[in-house]
């Protein structure tokens, strides 16, 4: 356990003594964001990014030391385990390096070396091996066995081959070595399976593609394999093309001590040694990097998906406010749903004011009235089809009618319809048709996000690349942990939360979230935090780890309604005696709380972290770590792919952020992308250092193209349309934006050549003169 703690430590530049503690914390059931706001002196000052790495490094190293100690009894019971193996297993910092040094003792299935060794072929291959002067086909006729079945020299040298190239290919050395040639000197390699032209058209930047594989990005990998995968193109590492062997075998060569030195036995052990490569390990290390590379792509993936959804969770919320949800829809009707300003639904309504029916002059007054009759604030608008003719109808609506003014916003309804046929909406509204619900989700986004976006799996969000092709059960981990950060960063209002977002507070489960909301319905709304100990099932320990997260406003304690803890009121209690305050003189009494010294209110307990988080807490009680509220202005006269012109400046929302770049709504139903090289006039390697999801942007039009459904856009507002900055954005693997709502799936041009270009992407002019001048 020191040892993990030790080399946890190490990678996150801390030292032993506070992971020991951040360990020993998560042990006994704390949470990353109780430990990271509340337990700043146990560990230091460990930060949620810092614990969430040792919370991961942590599953891993104990995975494998467990790995290790099942080896080391293996081994063991074999009778095999030497001082200087036992020693390489201790030392193996990876599960890799562990399997490599198990494989010569590993039990499988019997193999042709294993039968020629039973034959009696060892001491062939051994002779042949220590002594390249002998002559093989000599040696090999004193070990001819017909009964055997050995029938001939040749049967014996193959047999002994076999043992020699078993021997060779698990040799853990020579497979780090072999491991680490590859990944820095091989190309991964992607071709179109014949025939497959039409049906895989979608990857036809890939039909003829090469790629360094150790510099491929993670989008290109993951949509060279989702092409492998669905039978379209062929994968393979290639290195050494034009040489006579491959690079490969010298290095099994080197390392075994094969040399060429014109000796009688020379020739067959260099055949040994291709044998070695070309049957036993070639195919096994391509499995391997490939893998490898699939899990550094399915780990980036994830990592882009998380900060988005962090972003989108993040957003400002516009408040809670009377609010009027529009799921836009032209055959089926716009549904409208009435929530009040908390989040409880009071009115809902269906109107045709679009083609067919066309009941234009119904539909405004049946708006108008729930406008007046609940005194609608905002109007939230789903960015669907028909979103901006309804956001035109809204329009109208104010104009016609001013009492019944509201401020209307388009919002992105990615997962509304999850929600909407979820079970959870099911239980909430049993008798409310599916479309409604999801006019519901809309109205609730508006008003507070994360609130609402917490009720639907973080993987129907869409804001993620290639997010099916990972793998799922990290994902949801990564993407639980995220939710969970975003939920107690802000904290929750015990009195109207919902189940699934209670779920998400720390050291609260979904039974006791499900127990809280049944006391509440039962008793009415919390006075106080200390009341929660009422609640069944809900203990001192769970109690620890949730108050300081959940919000009591209008209480009978002050500070119920803030981030401080339970626990730390004593701190407050020093403080105000000191001062000669009562606490609600001191709350928001920012000259005289910057006036205090943190100090000067330590004890054993709580020491100057906590004081100084205390004493920004009063500050700003409660305060909402999420930005003010603002919305994109779509311009007049846009409303379809086909209004756009090259030149036109227009505002927009990003919905998306990958590695190469941002997807903004611009309110024409098809995002465009915003290239990485477009983002700014400096040169950054990752988008999120300009922009993340939800910003409100200034982007021009570069380039439309109607029929593929792609738009160019540049925020980089000097740039001139057809000036692609050297590098021509591509969206995904079929040419195509991704459609609002689902993950972006980014493809690269076709190389020319062996070799690959380094550049994700370029102009066409640029391109084919670059072409050109490589032919």
């Amino acid at each position: 356990m020191q040892t993990i703690e030790r080399q946890i430590a190490a990678e996150l530049n801390a030292r032993p003594q506070q992971v020991h503690a951040a360990i020993r914390l998560l042990d006994e059931g704390a949470t990353v964001p109780f430990i990271a706001r509340y337990r700043k002196e146990v560990t230091e000052g460990l930060d949620d990014s810092q614990l969430r790495t040792l919370e991961t490094r942590l599953g891993y190293l104990r995975e494998l030391e467990e790995r290790r100690q099942v080896i080391l009894n293996s081994v063991q019971e074999q009778g095999k385990l030497t001082p200087e193996l036992a020693r390489a297993l201790g030392e193996a910092d990876t599960k890799t390096r562990l399997e490599d040094l198990y494989l010569p003792y590993k039990p499988k299935r019997r193999t042709k070396g294993q039968m020629a060794i039973e034959a009696g072929l060892e001491p062939l291959a051994e002779r042949l091996f220590a002594n390249p002067n002998l002559d093989p086909e000599q040696e090999a006729a004193t070990f001819v066995k017909v009964e055997a079945g050995i029938a001939d020299t040749k049967a014996a040298l193959d047999g002994a081959r076999y043992i020699l190239m078993e021997r060779f290919a698990e040799q853990a050395p020579l497979l780090a070595r072999l491991r680490d040639y590859l990944w820095h000197n091989a190309i991964l390699r992607a071709r179109l399976i014949e025939g497959k032209e039409q049906e895989g058209a979608k990857f036809k930047d890939y039909f003829a593609h090469d790629e360094p594989l150790h510099k491929a990005p993670s989008h290109r990998v993951l949509a060279m394999l989702r092409g492998r995968n669905e039978g379209m193109l062929n994968l393979a590492l290639i290195v050494g093309e034009e040489e006579a062997s491959h690079p490969c075998e010298g290095i099994i060569a080197h390392q075994v001590g094969v040399k060429a030195e014109g000796r009688p036995a020379d020739k067959w052990l260099q055949g040994v040694v291709s044998w070695t490569w070309r049957i036993k390990l070639s195919l096994q290390m391509e499995t391997e990097l490939i893998g490898q590379i699939r899990e550094q792509a399915e780990e980036e993936a994830i990592k882009v998906f998380a900060m988005n959804l962090q972003d989108l969770l993040m957003a400002a919320p516009a408040g809670m406010r009377c609010t009027m949800g529009l799921d836009p829809g032209i055959r089926t009707g716009v549904k409208v749903a009435v929530v009040d300003a908390t989040g409880k639904l009071v009115d809902t309504a269906t109107i045709y004011p679009f083609e067919p029916r066309k009941q234009v002059e119904q539909s405004l007054a049946t708006l108008r009235d729930l406008c007046v009759k609940h005194k609608v604030e905002l109007v939230s608008i789903g960015n669907g089809t028909a979103s901006r003719e309804t956001d035109r109808l809204t329009a109208e609506l104010f104009k016609r009618y001013p009492e019944a003014r509201a401020q209307h916003i388009v919002v992105s309804e990615a997962g509304a319809s999850v929600y909407s046929a979820s079970e959870l909406a099911s239980q909430e509204f049993p008798d409310l048709d599916v479309s409604i619900r999801g006019a519901v989700s809309i109205a609730r986004r508006l008003q507070d996000p994360l609130a609402e976006l917490v009720k639907i799996d973080p993987k129907s969000i869409g804001v993620g690349q290639y997010q099916h092709d990972v793998g799922q059960s990290q994902l949801a981990r990564k993407l639980d942990a995220v939710v969970e950060d975003c939920v107690n960063a802000v904290g929750v209002d015990v009195n109207t939360a919902s189940v699934p977002l209670l779920t998400r507070v720390s050291g609260l489960s979904q039974t006791l979230a499900q127990n809280i909301v049944t006391y509440r319905d039962e008793h009415g709304a919390f006075k106080s935090r200390q009341q929660l100990l009422k609640v069944s099932r809900l203990g001192p320990k769970a109690f620890e780890q949730c108050a300081g997260f959940l919000r009591i406003r209008g209480g009978t304690h002050p500070l119920d309604g803030s981030a401080v803890h339970p626990e730390s009121y004593p701190v407050v209690e020093r403080i105000l005696a000191q001062l000669k305050q009562a606490v609600d003189d001191l709350l928001g009494n920012g000259p005289l709380l910057r006036s205090l010294k943190p100090a000067d209110y330590v004890d054993d307990k709580f020491g100057v972290p906590t004081v100084t988080d205390i004493i920004k807490e009063l500050d700003k009680p409660g305060r909402d770590p999420r930005p003010e509220f603002k919305t994109a202005t779509f311009k007049e006269g846009i409303e379809k792919i086909s209004d756009l012109q090259p030149e036109m400046v227009l505002e927009g929302v990003v919905t998306n952020v990958t590695n190469f770049g941002a997807f903004v709504d611009i309110g024409v139903h098809q995002d465009g992308l915003v290239h990485i090289s477009s983002l700014t006039d400096r040169f950054i390697k990752d988008p999120r250092e300009v922009v993340k999801t939800g910003d409100v942007v200034r982007v021009k039009v570069l380039e439309v193209d109607a029929p593929r459904k792609r738009i160019s856009l540049t925020m980089r507002l000097d740039q001139q349309a057809g000036d692609q900055g050297g590098r021509k954005p591509r969206n995904d693997a079929d040419g195509k934006a991704a459609p609002r709502g689902q993950a972006a799936k980014p493809a690269r041009p076709p190389q020319q050549g062996s070799k690959p270009v380094e550049n994700a992407a370029f102009g066409n002019a640029f391109a084919a003169a670059f072409a050109k001048a490589k032919k």
